[in-house]
């Protein structure tokens, strides 16, 4: 008698009308775990992997499908964090199984686990095969001021997106502007000289600094390192979207 295994991801929670998450109006699938610690991070509920709420692919697409009349002709599913590429197999299993049912998939990810070597690289590329669009983060443009932002390297990051690029996968860029650490003209020209090297970047996005999950910090103990650091005044806003952001489908 053959025994199958079913995957099951290690979910944190379900949103079933994400409007500015991808194209369309989305079904949002957020999972646990991450490597970065990113010191605006507003989802840090989400770095511990542990959960009780464990589910299969098919029960997700079941519970998406629900709302499929709302998702119009660009809508579907947006998997995000947490960073999703480290439950990579199960994302495999639920991207494969969307697009059996004709459902589009958007993967909201910082790109950290990535890598060309074995065997995450192949497992990267069979994903591939079933993704429809990439929402990358890049969080900071100079690699040692990444460092001290998250905690890791930017280079198999940037790496990444170059991949992506390679392999025609479509892309939106999204990059957080923080006062004091990212918003500096230097870095944000050359955040936009990198995106210019890539071929598949359908639309760039600014996304100011908030303080909305700080109260997340406090409540799970952990110091808060940007206490204090206001967010962006509406001209720095403007002025970094005038040097990065782009839209391609317009």
């Amino acid at each position: 008698m053959e025994i199958i295994t079913m995957i099951k991801g290690r979910i944190h929670s379900l949103e079933s009308f994400g409007a500015v998450d991808g194209p369309g109006i989305r079904y949002l699938i957020f999972l646990k775990g991450c490597n970065m610690r990113c010191q605006y991070c507003h989802n840090v509920d989400t770095w511990n992997p542990d959960t009780d709420n464990l589910m299969t692919a098919d029960e997700l697409l079941d519970k998406a499908e629900r709302f499929r009349s709302y998702w119009g002709k660009e809508g579907g599913i947006t998997v995000s964090g947490g960073e999703a590429l480290l439950q990579i197999d199960f994302l495999i299993d639920l991207f494969r199984k969307a697009h059996e049912r004709g459902i589009n998939t958007n993967l909201d990810t910082s790109g950290q686990p990535f890598t060309r070597e074995e065997p995450f690289f192949s497992k990267f590329n069979e994903l591939l095969k079933y993704t429809d669009l990439v929402m990358l983060d890049i969080k900071h443009i100079d690699d040692e001021e990444h460092k001290k932002l998250t905690g890791h390297t930017n280079k198999n990051i940037l790496d990444c997106a170059r991949y992506l690029s390679e392999q025609g996968i479509p892309m939106w860029i999204r990059h957080v502007l923080v006062p004091g650490i990212t918003d500096n003209d230097e870095y944000l020209k050359k955040t936009r000289e990198f995106i210019d090297t890539l071929d598949t970047v359908m639309k760039v996005e600014v996304l100011p600094y908030h303080t909305l999950g700080e109260y997340k910090w406090k409540e799970l103990g952990i110091p808060y390192k940007l206490e204090g650091v206001e967010p962006p005044t509406e001209e720095r806003i403007q002025n970094a979207k005038k040097i990065l952001e782009f839209n391609k489908y317009k």
